[in-house]
């Protein structure tokens, strides 16, 4: 059966107040955005707490339920059946047409929920569950009401118009993204930080990304994979623009200037300051990036705060608690991983020591960094000024 509506119920949405409408319109933009790329047409309208999705011809359903499974903020996926003539027995013959299209093995228990809506309706909706079950009876002697734990649950809902279904496909849940903010994600070519942009964005955030590049070191291959993790990402976040910095001399500055040992941390204090710039510059109002307790030297707790020492604005990690394999099932689930274990290096990895310090002295840090006065600050801005955008969607 070709569905030509949908239900979309969300969750946390419903707890906002008088606020509730600008949280839904949120919704509804990004609706119209991840159904963009569908073959079909599609209408987007909200009713009392209701938003409804309707396709006005044919269009491709797998590939619509995807972009739905997409949508932040969308709790269920509601295939439906939407009539428009309210007359009792017509809605009886419309709940008996869809029982037999929608399940064609008869040998099932199922139970009627009706919701009236619009309480000018002749009938209750004790009687409409009563009448819609025995009308179900009738026409499929096979079928049992069991009103405990039935195979089927037909939900019957009499509002402007009637709604008719039973099938509820999981959606992603969170926050609409563009509620919350905006957030700066640094994202390498790792499993991490595509996750963590994913996670954050979950919560209503809009995120734009920044890549330090460092060409030779590190290839165009290199490039384009972070670029892919970005358009993967933003099937869910939407739209981002990717800034790709030139971090090749400061790198090098770092590495001719600075111990060895402390090149990851002088290196991350570095990215943090002109991550930083581009999200003021941007209106982003905090960073992200996909920090994991221990995991390298660079995130133990004593490096974690060298780095964020250089930061006026808030740092959120929301993988920290994590531990590797819950980040790869997250990754898994989003899409990223394969990209991601693609073995093309990222800055990050290539002018790594031998033995990286893992409790850096912040004074000795501050120290090593008086080495790089001369020149650090016209090499930030020239990376600052000749940073590639590349929008991702």
């Amino acid at each position: 059966m070709q569905f030509q509506s949908f239900l979309i119920k969300y969750a946390e949405i419903g707890t906002k107040g008088k606020n509730r409408y600008m949280f839904e319109d949120a919704l509804m933009k990004q609706i119209r955005f991840a159904l963009g790329n569908v073959d079909g047409n599609f209408e987007v309208t909200k009713e009392s707490g209701r938003i409804y999705v309707t396709a006005d011809g044919d269009y491709d359903y797998d590939d619509a339920v995807e972009a739905l499974k997409r949508v932040f903020g969308i709790a269920d996926i509601c295939p439906m059946v939407q009539i428009d003539d309210k007359d009792y027995e017509n809605l009886k013959k419309q709940v008996v047409e869809y029982m037999d299209r929608i399940y064609p093995d008869k040998n099932i228990t199922f139970k009627v929920v009706a919701r009236r809506g619009d309480k000018q309706y002749p009938v209750s909706s004790d009687q409409i569950n009563r009448d819609m079950g025995e009308a179900i009876l009738e026409a499929f002697p096979q079928m049992r009401v069991d009103v405990h734990e039935p195979d089927v649950l037909l939900r019957v809902e009499i509002r402007q118009k009637v709604n008719i279904f039973s099938l509820m496909i999981p959606g992603p849940g969170g926050m609409p993204v563009g509620t919350n903010g905006k957030a700066m994600l640094l994202l390498s070519g790792g499993i991490d930080s595509p996750v963590a942009g994913y996670m954050i964005a979950k919560r209503g955030v809009k995120i734009d990304a920044v890549y330090f590049h460092a060409p030779p070191y590190t290839s165009d291959r290199a490039k384009q994979k972070v670029v892919d993790l970005a358009k993967l990402v933003a099937r869910y976040a939407g739209p981002m623009d990717l800034h790709v910095v030139n971090f090749t001399d400061i790198q090098l500055y770092i590495y001719e200037k600075c111990p060895h040992e402390e090149l990851t941390i002088i290196m991350r204090r570095y990215m943090m300051r002109i991550a930083q710039a581009i999200a003021e510059k941007n209106g982003a109002i905090g960073l992200i990036t996909g920090e994991s307790i221990g995991q390298v030297a660079s995130q133990t707790l004593q490096s974690l705060a060298a780095t964020n020492e250089v930061c006026t604005m808030p740092v959120y990690r929301p993988v920290i608690g994590f531990d590797k394999q819950e980040i790869v099932d997250v990754s898994e689930k989003i899409g990223t991983y394969e990209t991601s274990i693609q073995p093309f290096e990222d800055c990050c990895t290539i002018f790594v020591a031998k033995h990286p310090v893992t409790k850096p002295n912040l004074n000795v840090i501050r120290n090593s960094e008086r080495h790089l006065e001369e020149k650090i600050d016209d090499m930030v801005q020239t990376a600052l000024e000749t940073a590639e955008i590349i929008r991702c969607q």
